[in-house]
């Protein structure tokens, strides 16, 4: 799985308030953000709103080891809050985790479903794949961390469920959730007949009941 680079110029912060960040987003179209974690100091930055939000429309950015690079001073980090404007498609505040790779992160990663249009249980039976998931948060080391986990739906039957504890992780991955008991072993996708298609069947059982009494 291809990795990419991210790498975020910032610039220090000492200007804070409310105040100051409503100047920072009108004059100078960039966004009061923060790191912290690492057992240093939290460090008040402050980035280009575009650029970040232009990083945000690729999926990998917030399953991804970050680089913020402040005047040539570099941390590794991963994305741990957004905040954006009520209404507006505005950006307002990022907040940013420091990470080392001898400390493991927990992040949420997406989930990427194969062969939806192809599984045998949808073409030939008429079933609906649901996604109860969309991502799965996962306990694992910097350089573990997968942009996404893949889930093959090809062999799912009628009226299946796959839980978390089926998911393969890949190798130094886990699940978050199921790092508290089975009883956090929720479901991620399963397949059934659409509603309508119950219904119809068991009309077309009724009319036949009823045409078997007439006999």
């Amino acid at each position: 799985m291809s990795k990419k680079d991210f790498v975020i110029e910032a610039f220090p912060r000492d200007d804070q308030g409310k105040g100051a960040s409503r100047r920072l987003r009108r004059e100078e179209r960039k966004i009061p953000a923060i790191i912290y974690g690492g057992n240093k100091e939290a460090t008040p930055i402050s980035i280009w709103h575009n650029e970040l939000k232009k990083d945000l429309e690729n999926e990998a950015f917030f399953s991804h080891i970050l680089t913020i690079d402040i005047q040539g001073k570099k941390e590794s980090v991963i994305l741990k809050d957004l905040q954006r404007h009520p209404y507006k498609p505005i950006l307002t505040h990022a907040d940013f985790q420091r990470v080392d790779k001898d400390h493991e992160i927990h992040v949420n990663v997406p989930l990427h479903f194969l062969n939806e249009d192809k599984a045998p249980v949808v073409k030939l039976q008429g079933g609906v794949i649901s996604h109860q998931l969309n991502e799965v948060e996962v306990i694992c080391l910097p350089q573990d961390l997968p942009e996404f986990i893949e889930i093959d739906v090809m062999d799912l039957e009628l009226d299946q469920v796959l839980h978390l504890s089926d998911l393969k992780m890949p190798k130094g991955v886990r699940s978050a959730a199921l790092q508290h008991g089975e009883d956090h072993d929720q479901a991620v996708v399963s397949v059934h007949l659409p509603r309508g298609a119950k219904v119809d069947d068991e009309a077309e059982e009724g009319s036949e009941e009823e045409g078997e009494d007439k006999e």
